[in-house]
């Protein structure tokens, strides 16, 4: 491409033309402008088919003289419909509904992508384009972009009155034509070999039916597909949308509300008689969701499928309020999906209702509920969805449900319509056409969504491909890893062709007038040590303290230089911004950087020299900082510890040594950094931490543990957070408008409001919310005296009424927003974990500028380069944490399956129909619902300002929130999914 652009900015003597278009405008004061537009079109942009030598010959030549390897085989293959072989030319609504096909291994060679359509393809879905690019880069696919927009012959001139749709599908078979007369030419004078057929593959009626009229042949993707040696499966990945809107057309009962237009929903939400925001379903609830919006303190609710009006968790969407005499309480019953609609007939379509009979009782049940005076059972606002802005639609990963399979013989091919029922409960069960049901039972499958029509209860969607057997751990970690679309696969070739080329013999130069050395500091005599968790080989971060002559302390914190390795827009960047982080998972790590860096290299890994990046503080004994210094450095550690092993080291007084005393002023100061926070009103918060213990030799579970948090790990995280905090402020002196800093922004008040009522109501205990030192104070004082782990429980619960921390870049919100509340900071970035953290490399490349170190890249100094980084890195970051929850719930599962254990728990939700209870021991949270306690189901009575539920029937029983309780824990197999639980039982 890049000699391509060399020629084509040359002074038209590649050109073989020159096409003008000419544009009349009126400018503001009234005059006329015209504007002329000129594009040169040229007829050396080859065709890339090994069958064709007077392309070579006139092919556009690099710098070195050599032409681009042409793509296209010479042997291209070969099928019933096209025995001489066939190269495939799909238009943009092939590649917008088929991009799964297309990726298979199997099938689909030898692909011409158009300028045309590969430009439509990123206006209409970013993703779907990057999926398309990485397609041509993969050498053994043979997908060759075709610039027929430059090419004389191919390119296509907008006729007066044509849209562009039409003008861009003429293009489409413009380019068809060419390349069947051209490639025709290429092998007539060649004997015994035979031309291949270019095929147009498009799903649009219309601009097949005007390919056949030019004599171009042209096939819908299910009709090509259909002639494949794997047809059965791969009729399985077709796109179901299409299909199903052309059969439809007609005869179809409207079940939903249509969608109101764009430009209506536009207007509604000017005027503020409509409100946009991203729609939530409750985990606990399928029929309830929600919508924030600044209008409202809280979320508006959607009660019912009709409200929801075929929107998915995830989706934008517009929302008009309701009248007030049609607001509801928050929902107090547990309803789901997989209960309630458990003999739902995939195949019924016709005159079915949205609402099944199951679904109106529960409904009425809910409005009939007395609305109390607590805050649960206060009427809140409700809303219907109008429309979708944004379609939040991904891959989903569920199972086949074994109700809605009529033939699962594995011989039978017959076409069936069955439900998926994803794994994610807020996400409906979607309909997939599959001839394969029989195989496809018992697997964890990954399915996409193709449409949801107003004629359907359901989302339809197709196929994509199977994982594995349901519960293998192969099978299991995909599913998490694509449920929260983490990038796992291997890093392609050009990331690891950034890496320094010496590979693991790389080492820091030993002449200190190399390049290497330049501006940097040589620290290597320090008492330089680390701190980390066992087995962590990814070391980012180091220490030091001394004592200086003048009484004070010296204390270092160093930081992996990556910025050193990993060059700004190189590949290795680009791939680590799109990854953002490194995910943890309980068996395995996916990286950010490839290993050789992030766990060697890179790595502060001890006796060895490395190069850092230090902040060096010289400090009074009593913790003031008396001054901040930053430097590039090249450190040699003394020694890698784990929490333990210092923690050890510092307990045992027969110790005396000059690194075992620097990481004891270095515990000393860090306590007296953590009261200096608290005392400023940081949180002391809590979220549920286990450790799951794997065999070494097959990374099975072997048993769950709480992890014990020693000094030593708040030693570390005290001088971590100082750093961030020193250095947030000095990148923001230098860059006010594009530093790349994190915030955490104060909770609205509501947030807090039912906990708040809980703590009241059950514990005579009062939460204050109006600043985070209030907060943080009144914490302090809900303990009971009987029971250490209530504390925590509520620190959990508090947890989850915050805000999320998030990344941001400094020019978009004024100063006091910069506040990170938990930490009680004013300011504050990443900056200690760049082997593992994309943001903390961005940091380190604006203090390296701000230093006089390097200048800073052109991209750190854009505010909308650096919002779309933080954008990504945001998403990134939420999804690998959790990503690694799902991991240790699974593995948790795991090391309980055949066993049975009675544990306490503590009741940490009350339904109507059930509770939640949480156990620390493991760190989960199971629900326990009336039927689950005795056959037949008891039934139950709630108390809504009391938080109590009064179980009467085979099993009297009086459930409390707050309340210890004793719990069986043993799992079982659902019986709908074959999917294994934990299953908790009240004894």
């Amino acid at each position: 491409m890049t000699s391509l652009k060399r020629s084509l900015a040359a002074d038209g003597s590649n050109a073989s033309s020159l096409s003008s278009k000419v544009y009349i405008r009126s400018t503001k004061s009234g005059k006329v402008q015209k504007i002329v537009r000129e594009l040169y079109l040229r007829d050396d942009i080859p065709c890339s088919s090994k069958l064709c030598s007077q392309c070579l010959d006139i092919a556009p030549r690099d710098y070195h003289n050599k032409v681009a390897p042409f793509v296209l085989s010479d042997t291209p293959a070969g099928t019933k419909a096209f025995p001489a072989g066939h190269y495939l030319v799909p238009d943009t609504n092939a590649f917008l509904t088929g991009m799964d096909l297309f990726e298979i291994e199997t099938a689909f060679h030898d692909v011409i992508v158009l300028q045309t359509v590969l430009e439509e393809v990123k206006n209409r879905s970013l993703p779907l384009y990057h999926r398309l690019i990485s397609l041509t880069k993969h050498e053994h696919k043979r997908f060759y972009v075709f610039f027929n927009d430059f090419r004389l012959e191919t390119y296509v001139v907008r006729d007066q009155g044509e849209t562009i749709n039409d003008r861009n599908d003429r293009a489409v078979r413009r380019a068809v034509r060419w390349y069947g007369e051209h490639l025709q030419k290429a092998v007539s004078k060649r004997k015994s070999v035979r031309c291949p057929t270019v095929v147009m593959i498009s799903d649009d009626r219309d601009n097949l039916r005007k390919a056949k009229a030019d004599g171009i042949e042209g096939l819908s993707l299910r009709d090509y597909v259909s002639g494949l040696d794997d047809a059965d499966r791969l009729l399985d990945m077709v796109s179901a949308g299409q299909e199903q809107r052309e059969t439809k057309v007609g005869k179809a009962t409207q079940l939903y509300p249509e969608y109101l237009s764009v430009s209506k929903m536009i207007t509604g939400v000017k005027a503020g008689t409509m409100h946009q925001g991203t729609f939530n379903v409750s985990q606990y609830n399928y029929l309830e969701g929600s919508v924030y919006v600044p209008a409202f303190d809280k979320p508006l609710l959607i009660i019912g499928r009709e409200n929801s009006n075929r929107a998915i968790s995830g989706d934008i969407v517009v929302v008009e309020v309701l009248p007030k005499d049609q607001w509801k309480a928050p929902s107090s019953k547990i309803l789901e999906e997989e209960v309630v609609n458990k003999n739902d007939n995939a195949d019924v379509e016709e005159g079915e209702a949205v609402v099944t009979e199951q679904e109106r009782k529960a409904l009425q049940e809910e409005v009939k509920r007395a609305h109390g005076k607590s805050t649960e059972g206060r009427p809140q606002p409700t809303a219907r969805v109008v429309g979708v802005i944004k379609r939040n639609w991904r891959q989903y990963v569920g199972h086949v449900d074994r109700d809605s399979v009529k033939s699962s013989s594995k011989q039978s091919r017959a076409q069936q319509m069955v439900f998926l029922v994803p794994m994610d409960k807020r996400i409906p069960k979607i309909r997939i056409r599959t001839r394969q049901a029989g195989e496809l039972l018992g697997k964890r499958l990954l399915v996409t969504i193709d449409s949801w029509d107003r004629e359907s209860r359901y989302p339809v969607g197709h196929f994509v491909r199977s994982l594995g057997e349901l519960e293998t751990k192969g099978a299991e970690t995909e599913a998490l890893l694509l449920e929260w679309d983490v990038q796992y696969r291997p890093f392609p070739k050009t990331v690891l062709d950034c890496l320094p080329a010496e590979g693991h013999d790389w080492k820091v130069p030993t002449d200190k007038s190399d390049p290497g050395w330049n501006k940097r500091r040589d620290l290597r005599d320090l008492l330089v040590c680390s701190i980390d968790p066992p087995g962590c080989v990814d070391i980012d971060d180091a220490l030091h303290a001394r004592k200086l002559p003048n009484g004070n302390l010296e204390v270092g914190v160093h930081i992996a230089d990556v910025s050193n390795f990993v060059k700004p827009n190189n590949a290795m960047d680009q791939e680590a911004s799109m990854r953002g982080t490194t995910v943890y998972l309980v068996d395995k790590r996916i990286d950010m950087l490839p290993m050789l860096l992030g766990t060697d290299l890179c790595s502060l890994k001890p006796y060895v020299e490395r190069y850092a990046f230090s902040v060096l503080w010289e400090v009074t004994p009593d913790a003031d900082i008396v001054r901040s210094e930053f430097t590039k450095s090249v450190i040699r550690s003394k020694e890698a510890f784990s929490y333990e092993q210092a923690q050890i080291r510092i307990d045992d007084a027969s110790q005396q040594d000059d690194l075992t005393n620097g990481i004891r002023m270095l515990l000393m100061l860090s306590k007296k950094l953590k009261q200096k926070r608290m005392d400023a009103g940081a949180l002391n918060l809590a979220s549920p931490e286990v450790r799951v213990q794997t065999e070494s030799e097959t990374s099975d579970p072997v048993d769950v543990q709480t992890k014990r948090l020693l000094d030593t790990n708040s030693l570390v995280e005290e001088f971590m957070l100082l750093a961030n905090i020193s250095v947030a402020a000095r990148i923001h002196q230098a860059y006010p408008q594009t530093a790349l800093l994190r915030r955490h922004a104060a909770p609205p008040k509501n947030n807090f409001e039912e906990l708040s009522n809980q703590l009241k109501v059950k514990r005579g205990m009062e939460l204050r919310t109006d600043s985070s030192k209030a907060l943080a104070d009144s914490l302090d004082t809900c303990v009971d005296p009987e029971e250490p782990f209530f504390n925590t429980l509520v620190r959990i619960l508090a947890t989850r009424c915050m805000m999320s921390a998030e990344y941001f870049c400094s020019g978009t919100q004024a100063y006091p927003e910069f506040r990170h509340y938990g930490l009680a900071s004013e300011i504050y970035t990443h900056f200690t974990s760049p082997i593992r953290r994309y943001a903390d490399l961005e940091a380190h490349r604006q203090l390296a500028a701000a230093i006089d170190y390097e200048p800073l890249d052109a991209s750190l100094l854009s505010k909308a380069k650096l919002e779309a980084v933080c954008k990504n890195i945001n998403v990134r970051h939420r999804n690998a944490q959790m990503a690694g929850r799902a991991s240790v719930e699974y593995y948790v599962g795991q090391a309980l399956k055949g066993r049975v254990v009675d544990e306490d728990g503590f009741v940490m939700r009350v339904f109507s129909n059930g509770f939640v209870v949480f156990v620390p021991r493991f760190g989960i949270e199971g629900l326990i619902r009336l039927r689950d306690l005795a056959t037949p189901e008891p039934t139950g009575e709630f108390d809504v300002e009391n938080y109590v539920l009064k179980v009467s029937g085979s099993r009297d029983a009086t459930v409390s929130l707050f309340e210890k309780v004793k719990v069986r824990i043993s799992d079982e197999a659902e019986e709908s999914t074959g999917k294994r639980k934990v299953k908790l039982q009240l004894l």
